[in-house]
């Protein structure tokens, strides 16, 4: 793994991917590292829009820097509206653009680089680390349940078939721990959607190439997907799940309340009353679902709390905001991990990113889901029948009576008292992982070791 350097000496290289929240995610898994090991460098490596979005989030780490690399968009380029093309772009550009990046950081810090930890989308780490003859740390953002989806996604393929011929109803028997899982829950870039596509191709070959990272890191914590852990553990050199990241480094971002979302909630007279809607940086319903999920809230009663692009709103009903006015609030942006842990807030409408579904936990909090894309139907999948802490928006689309029917379930309903209970206990596993002798604890400090280069 490379030669061990005096901890004075050490320069951490982390390198991100620079969209939805990849680079917020592994930022707070560096703050906590670098807080631990002042005396270390580590390096930062976005886009600068990206490091624009994350890099006062540091909490005042001085041993952190961030260097821009270039974003591979042409100057003057005019977009197509493909919402995948700023990705493609960004992917053309790599890993060239890393590379230039990390020569001028060694020159500028005087430190050679001792530790690489890549977004495990940037699969070109560990090439980099291999050529600097460093240890690898690959990062996965998500959980452990799309990750073991992607690496066997050529046994997949073979086996389910891809595009319309594929076989989307049957059970995942034949991959350890996923024999819940049908082959209709898993990302599209698995078996349908545009394969070839480079971000189709990145994944693919991300999972390829992860066995020969020295050390995979995990957002996750074993107890949650304990079968799937074990066995990912038989995949990879080190296996180690740190997290949920939401409480292992809590978002800085989070300290701020500007729209006042915090005073609203304390002003509410009962305890989990409050539907919280939320669909992370990436996910937007189309026009006609935003309509029918605001529908189904003004039926329903629930006061709510919604986070909600301002250039959105137009899809809402007319008149929706003033008729809901005095139950509920619409907001831009909230601090959503603080949010979930307020007594007031009793379930979450949302899209089942990991980061929501692991803030959720954390809160307690029920959840209502309508998935879009990426893994969000794979954590769905285990939300509902696994983890039993949700139910479905409705069939496969937000419709006004599907609305209100879950959130009557989760709220008023004997069911819903189940999955509160269940989550409860979640959290209570959740928050015992990040004890002196939790299992979280304890693999972030083999991580520090590693990262560190300390004996």
């Amino acid at each position: 793994m490379g030669q061990s350097k005096s901890e004075s000496e050490a320069h951490v290289a982390v390198i991100a991917f620079p969209f939805g929240s990849h680079a917020a995610q592994i930022l707070n898994l560096t703050r906590r590292l670098a807080a631990s090991a002042p005396e270390v460098t580590f390096s930062f490596f976005s886009t600068a829009k990206s490091n624009k979005a994350v890099s006062g989030s540091t909490g005042g780490a001085e041993n952190i820097k961030f260097y821009d690399v270039h974003h591979g968009v042409p100057e003057n380029h005019s977009f197509s509206g493909n919402p995948l093309e700023e990705i493609d772009l960004f992917i053309k550009a790599t890993p060239g653009n890393f590379i230039e990046a990390i020569h001028k950081a060694v020159e500028e810090s005087d430190r050679k680089i001792t530790c690489l930890t890549n977004d495990s989308f940037m699969w070109m780490g560990v090439d980099i680390a291999q050529t600097l003859q460093v240890p690898c740390v690959s990062v996965w953002a998500p959980g452990a349940s799309s990750l073991c989806a992607h690496l066997y996604t050529d046994i997949l393929r073979q086996n389910i078939g891809v595009g319309a011929n594929a076989k989307y109803d049957e059970y995942l028997t034949f991959i350890p721990a996923m024999e819940k899982v049908r082959a209709g829950d898993l990302p599209d870039e698995i078996l349908k959607g545009n394969l070839d596509s480079l971000f189709a191709r990145l994944l693919h070959k991300a999972a390829q190439v992860m066995p020969q990272a020295d050390v995979v890191v995990i957002n996750s914590f074993e107890e949650l997907e304990q079968d799937i852990v074990d066995h990912l553990k038989t995949k990879f050199q080190t296996c180690l799940t740190v997290g949920p990241f939401t409480i292992v480094a809590p978002s800085i971002s989070d300290q701020h309340d500007p729209h006042g979302c915090l005073p609203w909630l304390d002003a509410q007279p009962k305890p989990s009353s409050v539907a919280y809607i939320s669909f992370g940086t990436m996910a937007t319903p189309p026009p006609q679902e935003l309509k029918a999920l605001a529908e189904g809230i003004e039926a329903s009663g629930v006061p709510f709390l919604w986070s909600l692009k301002d250039s959105v709103k137009l899809h809402l009903p007319h008149g929706f905001l003033e008729r809901t006015s005095e139950r509920g609030k619409v907001v831009p942006w909230t601090p959503q991990s603080r949010l979930l842990r307020h007594p007031a807030v009793g379930v979450i409408v949302t899209h089942c990113g990991w980061n929501s579904i692991m803030e959720s936990i954390m809160g307690a909090v029920p959840i209502v889901y309508r998935p879009f894309f990426g893994d969000h139907m794979l954590i769905s999948r285990f939300v509902s029948d696994i983890w039993k802490i949700g139910v479905s928006a409705g069939d496969v689309v937000f419709t006004k009576d599907g609305v209100v029917n879950a959130l009557d379930t989760i709220l008023h309903k004997e069911e819903g008292k189940r999955i509160r209970e269940s989550v409860g206990m979640w959290k209570l596993k959740a928050t015992q992982v990040v004890g002196d002798s939790g299992s979280t604890t304890h693999n972030l400090d083999k991580l520090l070791k590693i990262v560190t280069a300390r004996n």
